[in-house]
């Protein structure tokens, strides 16, 4: 998986988006299941799900930022390309933490709350949600249209889960929270 990481960073990074998708979708697909076929093989290994944790926690940001950097070798330029690059980290970051938090005031993901939660997880301002903005706007030619809907959807995903961080507070003063799963 690092391989890819760094090839499709390399590949967005001068502005072959392409192909730095492919990479990209690649990557996606073999980290879905390298995880799952150590265990089975019984190969898995401390350093093995630290190292993949690590670097599914790591790349998108970097992945992004190569992105714009290619712009302009793709014949794309984006004015002010500061402001998005820090709306997708400080955005990305953000939720990091908000995902933090609620583990650690009530004892469960945040995506495990309530069914809204779930199926938000789905489409959150992630690695693989973003890669389908990306592919759709390389596909429709305007790669910069889709990283800076990128930073839009990060922003949004920021706030909602804020906002479920409050709720859950308000929740919990009624009682201990309970994930819908449970049910």
């Amino acid at each position: 998986s690092l391989l890819l990481v760094l090839l499709a960073m390399w590949l967005f990074w001068n502005g072959r988006y392409g192909w730095g998708l492919a990479a990209a979708w690649a990557m996606t697909f073999l980290d879905t299941v390298d995880g799952k076929l150590a265990r089975v093989t019984l190969q898995s290994s401390r350093f093995g799900n630290i190292f993949d944790h690590g670097i599914d926690l790591i790349h998108p940001p970097f992945w992004w930022w190569a992105w714009i950097v290619g712009l302009p070798a793709a014949g794309w330029a984006i004015q002010n390309p500061s402001p998005v690059l820090a709306a997708i980290v400080v955005g990305y970051v953000v939720q990091r933490l908000e995902e933090g938090a609620f583990i650690a005031w009530f004892c469960m993901d945040m995506h495990t709350w309530k069914r809204f939660d779930s199926r938000f997880r789905l489409i959150t301002a992630r690695r693989n949600p973003n890669l389908v903005i990306l592919t759709v706007s390389a596909l429709a030619g305007r790669p910069d249209v889709g990283i800076v809907a990128v930073a839009a959807w990060t922003l949004i995903s920021m706030l909602i889960h804020a906002v479920r961080l409050a709720q859950a507070a308000l929740d919990r003063r009624h009682g201990p929270l309970r994930s819908w799963l449970a049910s």
